[in-house]
């Protein structure tokens, strides 16, 4: 009962991750940042593996799970410092994010709740010919927080499906031990009854 119980509260749990990354990639997808798209992929295949593994079973794909979302809280925290600056890193950078092929942005900092964005033309002399000059005003919350909120979210999942892919594996090894205890995988082979014969041959005579 606890093995079933654990197993459905993890798969729902993948599935929550999956809802929510799926939701990330997209917004990741509109503003061009590609460090976080290939992350974002891999966690999602790492999270349909693990969430495989939950429903068959399989002790090895959870573990590797639960070890993913170790580097995958560790990327989040990364994020979060970014967006807030910590120590010596800046939102203005385009390397960390996008790997320098296009400017970074945020999807959220020009289509935030309440955000009106307003073109300025003509744009000054030092803005790109390919890039538009806009002012962006009225957002009820700032993109950055936004990001980090999403990051947090992110985080507590991970932080809920680690603690649960441990607690199914564990549950999963015990449960083969005690079948293993009881002569499951017993080694020895079966043998059949053996038949003898009773009949004494006779010599025939031609």
């Amino acid at each position: 009962m606890g093995c079933c119980s654990g197993r459905c509260t993890l798969a729902f749990i993948c599935g929550m991750q999956l809802v929510s990354v799926l939701e990330r990639q997209v917004i990741d997808f509109l503003g061009y940042q590609w460090a976080p798209i290939l992350t974002n992929f891999l966690h999602i295949i790492v999270v349909i593996l693990g969430l495989f593994g939950t429903i068959q079973f399989r002790p090895k794909y959870v573990t590797g799970y639960a070890a993913w979302l170790v580097i995958w809280m560790t990327w989040n925290v990364f994020i979060i410092c970014f967006y807030l600056e910590v120590g010596d890193l800046s939102r203005e950078s385009d390397l960390v994010l996008t790997f320098n092929l296009s400017m970074h942005r945020s999807w959220w900092m020009e289509n935030g709740p309440g955000c009106r964005v307003t073109p300025i033309t003509p744009p000054p002399s030092w803005a790109p010919e390919d890039h538009r000059y806009i002012s962006i005003s009225g957002c009820l919350m700032d993109f950055e927080f936004i990001e980090v909120a999403h990051s947090s979210l992110q985080i507590l999942l991970a932080l809920a499906g680690f603690i649960y892919a441990c607690y199914v594996v564990k549950l999963i090894s015990e449960e083969e031990d005690s079948f293993d205890f009881i002569g499951g995988f017993d080694s020895y082979g079966y043998q059949g009854p053996q038949k003898t014969s009773h009949l004494q041959l006779q010599p025939m005579y031609m």
